[in-house]
């Protein structure tokens, strides 16, 4: 052997590609047919209720698997179930529609559901929902065949027990565009998906978009500047905690003292963050001191007109772009130094209370 060839095998050999399930429910289960060679499919003794199992067994692979573009709606955590999954399990259905003279559904689900599928699980509540998932799809229930149907709209059921073709054809007659129903959510989790969807490719965009510009154009780093700039002008001092509780003190005949209190304590301390935040960015866009991964990040993120994550963590419930959280930010602190200032008002600013949003 050559060296050449050596080294091609080597390649060869060091190569792994990693199979991504397919997006939606029908091109999950197309994959799963057309992968299936017909010895496989045909090899059991008893070939309708294998076929029937198989069918549902493959079903509840694809349904685990696109579960997960719900984010945390689908999973409390993200778990890749793989195609051995499917195929362990396949293997121990054979043996044991083989081997029982009746149908064990309490072991074919202890296997499915706690060992081959759910020794990915960890968290307990995702646990419960596959074992229950298992349960709806492994039962005498999908033998009825076409007079059982998965969900409410009647378009998921098992098909009668016949060739692969058979089965193939009934996928292909599924909707391209899988709605919540068959995942027993309601129709909101589609909602909650695409707006997800749409922020990871926008962030994505964002995270390539050039940095430096040509000509006689900015650079990115003199944007930057006056970005840490304009935010460190806007943003509000913190509040002289000491004066605050001096002037409003906890007394029962005034309940309304200690929501100020409780108010000025939490934005102080994200406005102390920020502080912070802004202060090391400057020092180290003037190259004073090194430039940490963290504050690349909120450098990054202020670049982009977002919120940093860590004035998220911090900060109230918002949905709004940097500079118009920021003078969200403004007026709420506004409220809370006129009320400082001039007394308890008469009537209150609901939305500008750190959690009544």
């Amino acid at each position: 052997m050559s060296s050449k060839d050596f080294a091609i095998n080597i390649c060869k050999s060091s190569i792994k590609i990693t199979m991504e399930p397919p997006k939606g429910l029908k091109l999950n289960l197309l994959r799963q047919y057309n992968n299936l060679k017909d010895q496989d499919f045909e090899a059991c003794t008893k070939p309708e209720l294998f076929k029937s199992f198989l069918f549902t067994l493959c079903f509840f692979h694809a349904i685990v698997q696109d579960r997960r573009k719900f984010g945390a709606i689908g999973w409390n955590n993200l778990y890749n179930f793989t195609n051995e999954d499917l195929i362990v399990s396949r293997m121990q259905l054979k043996t044991f529609l083989e081997d029982y003279e009746e149908i064990p559904y309490k072991s074919l689900h202890y296997l499915f559901a706690w060992i081959n599928y759910g020794g990915r699980v960890t968290d307990d509540k995702d646990q419960r929902l596959i074992r229950c998932v298992m349960k709806f799809f492994i039962d005498p229930a999908v033998l009825k065949f076409e007079e059982f149907k998965f969900s409410k709209s009647g378009i998921y059921y098992t098909p009668s027990p016949g060739h692969k073709s058979d089965y193939i054809e009934y996928i292909k007659t599924l909707p391209p565009i899988t709605g919540p129903e068959i995942f027993g959510l309601h129709e909101n989790a589609e909602i909650t998906t695409a707006m997800n969807e749409s922020s990871e490719l926008l962030d994505s965009v964002l995270s390539i978009q050039p940095r430096e510009t040509g000509g006689a154009g900015k650079s990115s780093e003199q944007i930057m500047k006056e970005i840490v700039c304009l935010i460190e002008e806007k943003t509000p001092k913190q509040f002289d905690y000491e004066e605050v509780f001096k002037e409003y003190k906890t007394d029962y005949n005034e309940s309304m003292n200690t929501v100020l209190i409780q108010e000025v304590i939490r934005y102080n301390v994200l406005l102390g963050i920020m502080d912070k935040n802004i202060k090391n960015l400057q020092l180290a866009l003037s190259g004073k001191i090194v430039m940490s991964s963290e504050l690349e990040t909120i450098a990054t993120s202020l670049y982009n007109n977002q919120i940093p994550a860590v004035w998220v963590k911090f900060g109230f419930l918002s949905l709004k772009p940097l500079m118009s959280w920021l003078s969200d930010l403004i007026d709420r602190i506004k409220f809370l130094d006129d009320w400082f200032k001039n007394g308890t008002p008469k009537v209150f600013c609901i939305p500008s209370k750190f959690y009544l949003v």
